[in-house]
């Protein structure tokens, strides 16, 4: 077992996180994702992560509530990708051509949120609604930005391009990552041509 390192209270002064829950959400982010949520208990995350169990349960209560914060993670890296960019066509091709990266990347084993509602399929679940939020709020992304592109029918648009991101999501961790990148930014390009 790792030696434990402090579990003190010490606090990012600027985030008010402590150091503590953050070594437990990164822990518990490349588990969850590399091995799956369910087949990955507390108490590795809890000896991964070099903290009392005291400790864990005070930033998270649950597993559940680690697994929503593992989710919020994800879906803040994705935001921050979308707000980095111009609205529109740039915004569009900088949060899709990431997707693509991200499925020729090494380790790669499809969509955390794919991924997570295959694991927690009853709708009413706090995992399950955390997921649930993430892709309404890319869909939502998906139809502005393509209504900013001047796409005659953004809702529609916004449903393929939905359609060819998951695909995107498991051809890559299944079938020919590159192959599934190159049709995902085709596909996207193809509907920016309608525009």
């Amino acid at each position: 077992m790792p030696a434990r390192l402090s579990d003190s209270p010490t606090h990012d002064r600027t985030s008010g996180r402590s150091e503590a829950r953050e070594r437990l959400l990164r822990t518990a982010c490349a588990l969850f994702y590399g091995e799956g949520i369910r087949a990955v208990g507390v108490d590795r995350v809890i000896g991964e992560a070099a903290v009392t169990r005291a400790t864990f349960y005070r930033h998270f209560p649950s597993k559940d509530d680690l697994v929503v914060a593992y989710l919020r993670s994800v879906d803040e890296a994705v935001r921050a990708i979308a707000e980095g960019a111009p609205e529109g066509r740039e915004r569009l091709r900088a949060v899709i051509g990431e997707m693509g990266e991200q499925a020729c990347s090494p380790g790669f084993r499809g969509c955390a949120f794919i991924n997570a509602a295959a694991e927690y399929p009853d709708p009413d679940s706090r995992v399950h609604r955390a997921v649930a939020e993430h892709r309404a709020w890319l869909a939502a992304l998906f139809v502005r930005e393509l209504g900013v592109a001047g796409h005659p029918d953004p809702e529609q648009a916004a449903a393929h391009l939905m359609m060819l991101r998951d695909g995107a999501m498991v051809a890559g961790y299944l079938a020919d990552a590159a192959r599934a990148r190159e049709t995902l930014v085709r596909g996207l390009e193809g509907l920016l041509e309608q525009a």
